[in-house]
């Protein structure tokens, strides 16, 4: 997988974390650096964690799947993908609470990076080098998280769903990308 590849990955996975990001922005009233910074550590260490986590699992059965790792691969990102694109058209979607304590960032964490736990699986199965592709994960959504919430806090929530729907589309994209490199280029 190449630097743009995870890149664009990293960008995907981290729609998520922006998007409550933005939420956390909007239930700021007076935002200050450390508002940012919580968002930032939080959401991008657990982004970076999670797919070290899952390439570790997948890493144990890899040599059961060897021969349909493309399809898990395949399937696990469109899964992720087409979940992110729904959520992005919910009217139901509330904003998390204006606390940054210590549980509710946890739990946002925890929550915003599940998708990235099962991409982290599908590493196991391609040729991507694992500590530099979860250090890009988590800096990237480090940068976004941050950003997201000043963005709440300025512009409000007309960029929540559509940041959703991009990162599923991304993820879908990534996910096709694999399974056609390797039925048809024998990648």
């Amino acid at each position: 997988m190449s630097i743009i590849e995870l890149l664009i990955l990293a960008l995907g996975l981290s729609m998520d974390a922006f998007a409550v990001s933005i939420c956390k922005g909007l239930s700021v009233p007076k935002l200050r650096p450390k508002h940012c910074l919580s968002c930032g550590v939080y959401f991008g260490g657990f982004q970076a964690l999670m797919p070290l986590i899952g390439w570790a699992l997948g890493i144990r059965f890899q040599s059961m799947i060897t021969n349909i790792d493309h399809w898990i691969a395949f399937v696990l990102l469109a899964v992720i993908g087409a979940n992110m694109i729904k959520e992005s058209f919910s009217k139901e979607e509330e904003c998390p609470d204006a606390s940054f304590g210590f549980k509710t960032m946890l739990t946002l964490a925890v929550a915003t990076s599940i998708d990235a736990l099962a991409v982290g699986v599908t590493f196991a199965f391609l040729d991507v080098n694992i500590i530099p592709a979860v250090l890009l994960i988590g800096a990237t959504t480090f940068a976004c998280s941050a950003v997201g919430v000043k963005i709440g806090n300025v512009f409000g929530n007309r960029f929540q769903s559509k940041a959703e729907f991009l990162g599923g589309l991304v993820l879908i994209g990534i996910g096709l990308k694999i399974l056609i490199e390797h039925l048809f280029f024998g990648g």
